[in-house]
């Protein structure tokens, strides 16, 4: 029987014959963002928005906007569109060679205005809940701060099109974007036609890496993984919310950096801590995790390769266990295999488990997070809180020179109360050795 990843190539090869070069085959980890996308009563994609500040005056909207524009164009995912092409998640890439069409912008500048008395948090959060679906992936958002003195700068993208390596890349190339001046079209039409062929090749080369990693024992390795697994979050009740408050509720700390970081088992088990306060002890907890990179001699295009891997947590099991590093290491042994295969893996093993996850975990290095720098001056980056979580809960991690730990949560779904000491659990999990609790 053919993998999943073989069927899906073998439908883009039929569907792409005769448009070779705008219809592109997606990996698995944005087949997965695509079909949640498909699933939304809205429509409306994961969104990955950074928050910049920069002294008030310091942007020239028109120069930003020519610079994102100019990105935009430069890279396949950011000037594409997803979509689902009898039942096919694909990406569809408009020609090099036809001109830009003003009604499908590749990147969009917008200067949401504040309703009286509004802060620009909220002026934010309005603006990004009301994504249009069909719009570009990437958009921009430029809100005055007047009481700071600053305008706040929101880049935007849908998830499908990023990961956080994309991220980093995005930054740096838009500031310096802005400090360039009008370039040859001519060069930036032979640019755009490479950066073609690369992320072509790229996405070829991971379908190529998912479909040699489906195997049998693959299927029956994650089959028995996750036998035990349920989903335990409650349905979401609106009726949690009270009138007026913020959909997502959050909580951050700082911690001293440990000697040579937190190992990535040791933030599973600090997760699996929060689990037990959310959920309750003795219950195998599915929490998800990006991981992944460009395949081997691939470009660094800008797109999505991280696949979403499923760590079944135990909550009856206490922190520091020998047992969580051996079993991720085994887990990763099997990281190729897409998210979809997984599940449907699960599924016919007769295990309980729907696909859907009680919790999220992403992890950034500070040192790979270039900042923004506008024609010499650098934004601050800043966090805007309230926006909805795809999830009960999420958790990121920040390591540095001190570890930055922040926790959201679906207010439909777990209260306030309960979230707090599930954070706090994480966070005394990770606490260094011999520091008090503050």
């Amino acid at each position: 029987m053919l993998s999943i990843t073989s069927q899906y190539l073998s439908r883009h090869r039929r569907l792409a014959a005769d448009h070779p070069d705008t219809l592109l085959p997606v990996t698995g980890a944005q087949r997965r963002f695509m079909l949640v996308r498909s699933l939304d009563p809205s429509g409306r994609p994961d969104v990955v928005p950074m928050f910049f500040a920069f002294p008030s005056g310091t942007i020239d909207p028109e120069r930003l906007r020519s610079a994102a524009h100019r990105l935009a164009a430069r890279h396949t995912a950011l000037r594409s569109r997803p979509e689902i092409v009898r039942g096919t998640p694909l990406l569809r890439v408009p020609d090099p060679g036809a001109p830009n069409d003003p009604d499908t912008p590749d990147a969009t500048l917008t200067r949401p205005a504040p309703t009286p008395g509004e802060q620009p948090a909220d002026t934010l959060r309005r603006a990004l809940a009301a994504w249009e679906p069909q719009g570009p992936p990437m958009r921009l958002f430029l809100v005055p701060d007047v009481q700071r003195d600053e305008d706040v700068l929101a880049v935007a993208l849908d998830h499908a099109v990023c990961d956080g390596r994309s991220l980093a890349r995005i930054v740096d190339e838009l500031g310096a974007a802005y400090g360039e001046d009008a370039t040859d079209p001519h060069a930036a039409a032979a640019e755009t036609t490479a950066e073609l062929a690369a992320y072509r090749d790229a996405v070829l080369r991971q379908l190529a890496a998912e479909e040699r990693a489906e195997t049998p024992e693959a299927a029956a390795y994650w089959a028995q993984r996750l036998r035990s697994v349920h989903t335990h979050a409650p349905a979401p009740l609106p009726a949690r919310l009270p009138h007026g408050a913020h959909p997502t509720g959050a909580a951050q700390a700082r911690l001293p950096a440990h000697d040579g970081g937190v190992s990535f088992p040791e933030l599973l088990d600090a997760c699996r801590s929060a689990a037990r306060e959310l959920y309750g002890p003795d219950r195998a907890v599915p929490l998800g995790y990006p991981w992944g990179g460009r395949p081997a001699e691939a470009e660094p295009v800008v797109g999505c390769f991280l696949n979403t891997l499923v760590f079944p947590a135990d909550t009856g099991r206490g922190p520091g266990s020998e047992a969580t590093a051996d079993a991720w290491w085994d887990d990763l042994d099997r990281a190729d295999v897409p998210f979809d295969a997984v599940v449907t893996a699960a599924r016919a093993a007769g295990g309980g488990w729907s696909g859907g996850l009680d919790g999220l975990l992403t992890v950034d290095d500070d040192s790979r997070r270039p900042p923004l720098v506008l024609a010499g001056v650098e934004g601050r980056e800043v966090h805007v809180d309230g926006r909805p979580v795809r999830g009960p809960f999420a958790v990121s991690v920040t390591q540095g020179a001190e570890l930055r730990l922040r926790m959201v949560w679906d207010r439909a779904v777990l209260d306030d109360e309960t979230a707090h000491r599930a954070f706090a659990a994480l966070t005394h999990a990770l606490r260094p050795r011999g520091l008090p609790a503050t």
